[in-house]
């Protein structure tokens, strides 16, 4: 194997291993939770929306993603699929 596929390699596995949207990270949000803590726990949202205070954020993709829901700066609910 030459040198720049063990570095591809190398770089799928440390990617896959850093993936924060799992079900141990799901498993640590609770209703209430500040919105910065979300933040810390699974790292950038990749899209959020909102309106008069009420705020949706999704990290992840269209196969494996952690949906929550803010009032203000606070988890209302929050839900997962495809989570490992």
């Amino acid at each position: 194997m030459s040198p720049r596929h063990l570095v591809a390699l190398a770089a799928c596995v440390l990617l896959a291993a850093c993936n924060k949207i799992n079900q141990e990270n799901y498993s640590q949000l609770k209703a209430g939770m500040p919105k910065g803590e979300v933040e810390n726990l699974l790292g950038s949202p990749t899209e959020c929306s909102g309106a008069i205070g009420l705020t949706s954020c999704t990290w992840g993709d269209e196969t494996s993603f952690i949906s929550v829901q803010f009032a203000g700066d606070k988890v209302m609910m929050f839900s997962g699929q495809g989570l490992k």
